[in-house]
């Protein structure tokens, strides 16, 4: 039996998780409002876009007004919308700021006075940032190396201070995520080294011994779409890690090897080279309470982030994979020169 169809606004839902997070969301029978600037080309729907539950607002998270509607007779938030990775957000840290951290806390009002009765924050397992902890639990310190971490943590004690009995906040540090998506990413760790291993012949490793925690996104999907039906007792106010496996940047590029040259054989004997890098951040994440408590169980690999992406390249899904400037957040940013 389909359930009552409920409201879900999704802030950048037209980008690399949330061009799959859309789709689960109408198959699970939400109606789902995107909020989103589209900077990466409105085709992410293409394939949805004649389903009368979408509605799609071409519109900046600052501007109060454009918020205010998007939020308007919606049961639920889901916000995904920021300037994403470490680069992106150095570039113009004025213009991250405003869009990370200044425009959150009015969503968060704007949100609460239209009546959302639940808001999920997707904060950055990175705002753990240095740790030789074996198990980084919540209750970590945060240690941000980068104004994107420093903007993720900053924004989480806001929605915290929000949590009331009409107002359900969850908060979700996630792992690094990984696979195929309509609105591609090439500049994530699996997916970096799989792009380079199938379209360049070699995986170029920088660093090689952060430890980085990984998250198909697949499984990042559904567990939004399972936070959006978990009793209110289990997550009011509440932080979750959400990661699956933590391999070491090396590791990972090892497990990537393997799985390229299994699935294309012309491949066999990928050189793996090794360059240096200032990139620091290094944390072994603990998934524990999110398993306890919500039984969290991801399904999916790094290895079948690596297959999917095969598949993709294969289908013709991922033209121009080296250069495209569509697949790389840094380069578009560069080029549109947002304010």
């Amino acid at each position: 039996m389909s359930k009552p169809a409920k409201r879900v606004l999704v802030t950048g839902g037209a980008g690399y998780v949330g061009a799959v997070l859309v789709p689960e969301l109408l198959r699970r029978g939400y109606r789902v409002r995107v909020l989103d600037l589209y900077i990466y080309g409105e085709q992410v729907f293409d394939g949805i876009r004649g389903d009368p539950r979408l509605e799609e607002i071409k519109g900046d998270i600052r501007d109060r007004r454009v918020v205010a509607d998007a939020v308007a007779g919606c049961d639920a938030v889901i916000h995904l919308a920021c300037i994403s990775n470490d680069p992106s957000v150095e570039l113009d840290p004025q213009l991250s700021r405003s869009i990370n951290y200044d425009a959150f806390r009015p969503l968060v009002t704007l949100s609460r006075e239209a009546g959302v009765a639940r808001f999920i924050f997707a904060s950055s397992g990175s705002v753990y940032g240095v740790s030789d902890d074996p198990d980084v639990t919540e209750e970590h310190e945060l240690v941000p190396v980068s104004l994107y971490n420093k903007y993720k943590a900053m924004c989480e004690p806001i929605l915290l201070e929000a949590q009331s009995p009409d107002f359900t906040t969850v908060i979700i540090r996630p792992a690094t995520i990984c696979g195929y998506s309509p609105r591609q990413r090439l500049d994530l760790t699996v997916n970096i080294l799989t792009n380079h291993a199938v379209n360049a012949g070699r995986i170029t490793v920088f660093g090689g011994s952060q430890m980085r925690p990984n998250l198909h996104i697949q499984d990042m999907v559904e567990l939004y779409a399972d936070l959006l039906e978990a009793p209110d007792e289990k997550i009011a106010g509440e932080i979750f890690n959400a990661a699956y496996q933590n391999y070491s940047v090396a590791e990972t590029a090892r497990i990537v090897k393997g799985v390229v040259e299994e699935e294309l054989p012309e491949l066999k004997g990928l050189p793996i080279v090794t360059e240096p890098t200032d990139d620091i951040r290094s944390y072994h994440i603990s998934s524990e309470k999110i398993r306890r408590i919500l039984g969290f169980e991801p399904r999916k690999r790094i290895e079948d982030g690596v297959r999917d992406l095969i598949a993709a390249f294969r289908a013709g899904k991922l033209p121009d994979s080296m250069t495209d400037i569509r697949y790389y957040n840094i380069r578009m940013m560069k080029a549109i020169n947002l304010r």
